[in-house]
């Protein structure tokens, strides 16, 4: 396993993470056995980057998490996020200084850990400056709690005001072939301030794996069902140009989830691809072999280029907490 530096802080991940969301819900059941046994062998593959949330079955992933890395927890980057508050039915957006450090003691618990590696805040809150917020995140660093710090689908402007207040190792947003907003200015503002950048969702929730043909392919549960990009016309807009992407994978002699994977690496970032699955784990590993040539990066641009994806990623109300 390949690894990588996120931005200037010193952290060194493995080049391809593990996002850890779905073993608990969203995209349909969940299998805690099967889930263990995936997360063993990522790590035993040498994927030591783990990604999980507070909020992510609330609570249940951290716990989930925990019990898979305690054998191995010497050699597993642990990240988690705080800032998202749930409830059976309720959802809502915490970046007080005080809940800062009460989410932090609850994951601590959750996941049987002294030290969380990277801690992010999951969403910004509107409500509280981005200094307060990261001001006791600092806290949580001095307190030896917590070794770096992150943040999540921010804005520019966010991202400078909170790197003044302590260093940010990474941040994290969604990046794909079809999900390519941090081009816009992101990207560019991580590298000027020594941030390193994850991609989560980099096979598009599943979509550009071309394992989902229609809309009756997601479970009844799945959250997709509800995502834009999930909808009617956009679904077989953006369809057709996984069909031309596969046709690319073919001629590559991989698989259109290896090349979407292989792309995103090649932009220099760390994704972390989600899955609770053996098989679609082993084909994901098999992306870090997968090099594209100039002409073969030429091509699928040419084929999906930035901005070709139909719909919103998420429903209008979440777009709100999205680049805040």
């Amino acid at each position: 396993m390949t690894t990588r530096q996120l931005g200037q802080s010193g952290l060194t991940v493995s080049a391809l993470g593990l996002g850890c969301m779905g073993m608990s819900e969203f995209y349909g059941g969940r299998d805690d056995e099967t889930s263990l046994r995936v997360l063993d062998r990522a790590i035993t593959a040498g994927i030591t980057f783990l990604d999980t949330a507070d909020m992510y079955g609330i609570g249940h992933n951290e716990e989930l998490v925990g019990r898979a890395i305690r054998p191995h927890r010497a050699k597993v980057v642990l990240a988690t996020k705080f800032g998202i508050v749930r409830t059976e039915t309720q959802r809502g957006i915490n970046g007080k200084p005080e809940y800062v450090r009460a989410a932090c003691e609850a994951s601590l618990r959750r996941l049987g850990v002294e030290v969380i590696d990277l801690y992010y805040q999951h969403r910004v809150d509107p409500t509280v400056p981005i200094e307060d917020t990261v001001g006791a995140m600092a806290q949580l660093v001095q307190a030896g709690k917590v070794r770096y710090l992150g943040l999540c689908e921010t804005s520019p402007s966010t991202l400078r005001r909170a790197c003044a207040v302590h260093p940010i190792t990474a941040l994290q947003s969604e990046y794909s072939l079809w999900s390519r907003d941090p081009e816009d200015e992101i990207l560019a503002t991580c590298r000027t301030l020594g941030v390193g950048f994850v991609a989560y969702s980099p096979l598009g929730r599943g979509f550009l794996t071309g394992q989902i043909q229609q809309f009756e392919d997601l479970a009844a549960d799945d959250y997709r069902r509800s995502a834009p990009r999930f909808q009617g016309e956009n679904f077989q807009h953006d369809l057709a140009t996984v069909q031309r992407i596969q046709e690319i994978a073919a001629a590559k002699g991989c698989t259109p989830a290896q090349l979407a994977l292989a792309w995103v690496l090649t932009q220099g970032v760390v994704p972390i691809p989600g899955t609770k699955r053996l098989a679609y784990l082993e084909e994901n590993l098999a992306a870090l072999a997968v090099h594209l040539t100039p002409e073969e990066l030429a091509q699928i641009e040419e084929v999906a280029p930035k901005g070709f994806a139909a719909g919103l990623r998420y429903p209008a109300a979440m777009m709100q907490s999205v680049n805040a």
